[in-house]
Parts: structure tokens; C-alpha cells; sequence
């Protein structure tokens, strides 16, 4: 008895662990950035934006490419015309491509960023963002093949 005990502990131990590591990928990805984004701010609703429409399609977003100037803030109005979800997360090359090897391993990874959006098709959404540093910054849909098959466009802030 003492000796089957001892197995369920373990086993449940050993369930444990294993509950442990699947969620560290998620944690991981909560804790991502969200005291500094590398592309600005989250955007204040309170003031004045330029408004740019963004639609996302099969493999594409048009435009794609977008020049602000540093202080900017603009409203993405982003609209899914296409038959499949689509994301629009706004970073850097680097931070998308190290994003989208996590989102390899958990593919309907849901975003709740300020500079991140998952839509299914025919669905809307809006992103407020200001732009306080200069650069080249990319959006990217990170599910799984989408950027790798061209869903990436760029922001020039001056």
C-alpha cells in the first residue's frame, strides 16, 4: 500500500511539472514587453489621431507599407477581408520573428496587446498607437506561415 502511494505521488508530481512547463510558454508571453514597447506607446484616446485603414487579406496587408512622423499618433482601423484569421502585431523585426517561433509551438494564441490584434474573417478592429521613437518597425501576421509567405508591412517614423 505504502508502495502505490508513493507511485501517485509521484505520478501526480510528475503532472504537476508537466502543467508547469506548458503554461511557462504563456506566462512568457504575458510578461513580453508590456512595461516598454519598442515601436512607441499605446495611443490617447483623449487626443487627435490620424486615422490609417489597413486591410489584411491572403498574404498580404495593403498599404504596406506606412511613413508617420515621430510623436505621431495614428488609428489603425483594420479590417479582415480575407478568408482566414489574421493578426496585425506592431514591433520590431527582431521581437516578431522570436514571437512568431512561440506562436509555432501554440498557434491560436490569443493577443491582448495594445499593439496586437488577431481577427477572424470580415471582423474589424482599431489600434491607437503613438509613435515617440524614430525607426523602421514592422506589423506581421504571426500565425503560423503567414508571414513567411509576405504578411509583413512597415512603419518609417521620422
Amino acid at each position: 500500500m505504502n508502495h502505490q502511494l508513493e507511485k501517485k505521488m509521484k505520478t501526480i508530481k510528475l503532472g504537476i511539472a508537466l502543467a508547469a512547463l506548458s503554461l511557462a510558454p504563456a506566462l512568457a508571453h504575458e510578461q513580453h514587453g508590456h512595461a516598454a514597447f519598442s515601436a512607441g506607446e499605446p495611443g490617447d484616446p483623449k487626443k487627435p489621431a490620424r486615422t490609417v485603414e489597413i486591410l489584411m487579406n491572403e498574404m498580404d496587408y495593403a498599404p504596406a507599407k506606412i511613413e508617420v512622423k515621430r510623436g505621431e499618433q495614428i488609428r489603425f482601423v483594420l479590417r479582415n477581408v480575407g478568408k482566414e484569421d489574421h493578426e496585425f502585431l506592431l514591433a520590431t523585426t527582431k521581437e516578431n520573428l522570436a514571437h512568431a517561433e512561440v506562436m509555432k509551438k501554440h498557434p491560436h494564441m490569443e493577443h491582448d496587446d495594445p499593439n496586437g490584434v488577431r481577427l477572424a474573417p470580415s471582423k474589424t478592429a482599431e489600434i491607437l498607437w503613438k509613435f515617440t521613437k524614430a525607426g523602421t518597425f514592422e506589423f506581421s501576421c504571426l500565425i503560423p506561415g503567414h508571414r513567411d509567405y509576405g504578411m509583413v508591412g512597415h512603419v518609417t517614423v521620422n
